[in-house]
């Protein structure tokens, strides 16, 4: 499998988002299954994995450091800073220099490694100048503790301030064929600067898998349960775009998952897509995906289908969604 430039490294198109490993979508695994999806991850050639501070409140790094410290040279490690529980249990979005360096310091512990290749600001605290945040990270990658800097959900502007401090090697946002907003101007910007471009959610938090029918079946604290397109209304309209594109993945011979995953690799050869599975067979079946060239008219078709303006609702909640800095379609 080729790869693709992953800020100083390289990795296959295709790295795991580990997030549901702990929480989020629905009741997580048991550690044991976790363990099994982790390696079978590497087994299978995965060689990216993604977590934060955030997940599971530490206990995502804390898995995947358990589970992975044997092969640590075998993928490259990003995490995250910026957004986490603190001290009274409750989430918080900060990126004072202090609480990022400390956050860090904390990520390795759990981690059980020396350095971290690739970490975000997870999101930007608009009470602090990007410039002091990226400063506090360009410190981290002169003591050495993590080798590239990344941003999350950041838009264009926010991008090139950054950029102007420390180069930036990632920027991760949420891109899939039912969320376009990097179209608007982030993903055009990572390609001028040469940064790699991470999409998160490629397969619409689950949408595009196809599997997802009835939202009934969420549990209580699925996050999805707060976000306007899950809503029961919104979602039996989106449904029906879902059955269009399946005819299409029939026509590509693959599934509707490596559709969706093929599509946005085929976006650029700076981008990277990170979906989250707890299943050993889509783990296996989402890898593949990187294989896959559509034709020509399977992304004419799809861009017809299913677009900013075909997908009813907006992807969160109005208190989720300020504390986003990326750009919207008007």
């Amino acid at each position: 499998m080729t790869t693709r430039k992953f800020g100083s490294l390289e990795c296959a198109p295709i790295g795991l988002g580990c997030m549901n490993l702990s929480h989020a979508y629905g009741a997580p695994p048991s550690e044991k299954e976790a363990e099994q999806v982790l390696l079978k991850a590497l087994d299978l050639g995965y060689n990216m994995f993604d977590t934060a501070a955030l997940y599971g409140f530490g206990n995502n790094e804390i898995l995947l450091g358990k589970v992975l410290k044997q092969r640590r040279s075998e993928f490259v490690l990003a995490s995250k800073c910026g957004m986490f529980k603190n001290a009274a249990g409750v989430r918080e979005i900060n990126g004072r220099p202090e609480v990022i360096k400390q956050t860090c310091e904390d990520s390795l512990r759990r981690l059980q490694t020396d350095v971290i290749d690739l970490y975000y600001l997870h999101r930007w605290d608009r009470n602090v100048p990007i410039e002091e945040s990226v400063g506090a990270l360009s410190d981290l990658v002169a003591e050495g503790k993590i080798r590239d800097i990344g941003l999350s959900e950041v838009s264009a502007d926010t991008l090139r301030k950054a950029h102007a401090v420390h180069p930036i090697a990632a920027v991760q946002t949420e891109y899939s064929l039912w969320t376009r907003n990097p179209e608007i101007a982030v993903l055009d910007a990572c390609r001028e600067l040469e940064i790699t471009f991470v999409a998160f959610s490629p397969l619409a938090r689950g949408f595009l898998a196809g599997k997802l029918r009835d939202i009934n079946v969420l549990t209580e604290k699925d996050i999805r349960r707060s976000m306007p397109r899950f809503d029961a209304e919104n979602y039996a309209q989106n449904l029906q775009l879902l059955d269009q594109i399946e005819r299409l993945a029939q026509q590509e011979n693959c599934t509707l998952a490596q559709l969706a995953l093929a599509w946005t690799l085929g976006q650029g050869e700076h981008v990277v897509a990170i979906p989250g599975t707890t299943n050993l067979r889509h783990l296996e079946e989402n890898f593949s995906a990187a294989e896959i060239t559509l034709s020509a008219d399977a992304y004419r078709q799809l861009d017809q289908i299913i677009n900013q303006n075909t997908v009813i609702g907006s992807r969160y909640n109005v208190a989720t969604q300020a504390e986003v800095d990326t750009e919207e379609f008007v």
